[in-house]
């Protein structure tokens, strides 16, 4: 487990800041299998989860969904046969955030629930 797992959110106003470029990569290094990505004209953290049917996927959403509800975040959740695709920014700042790393490192332990 990395330290950002060990963190938990906080409230994120209009006024929060963005990472940085420097804080993006830094960050980068601690969630390696995510990736930046630009949708909508936001900036994003991606990630796709593969599973052997979609019952296995379906678990992990349903384990995804507690996660985001006790930490009060939410992703997009794109759940399919086998598959599993996670989106994580920050609605209220429409980018990226501290919180959405913490949220991107929590959401992979749950792959060892």
């Amino acid at each position: 487990m990395n330290e950002l797992f060990r963190q938990h959110c906080e409230a994120c106003r209009a006024d929060a800041p963005k990472v940085s470029d420097s804080e993006l990569a830094e960050l980068m290094h601690q969630i390696p299998d995510w990736q930046p990505v630009t949708e909508n004209g936001v900036l994003q953290l991606k990630r796709e989860f593969k599973f052997k049917n979609f019952k296995q996927a379906m678990a992990f959403s349903n384990r995804l969904a507690d996660l985001a509800e006790a930490e009060g975040h939410h992703p997009a959740i794109l759940t399919e046969w086998g598959k599993v695709t996670v989106n994580w920014w920050s609605h209220s700042i429409k980018g990226l955030h501290r919180n959405d790393f913490i949220m991107a490192a929590k959401t992979d332990a749950l792959l060892e629930a």
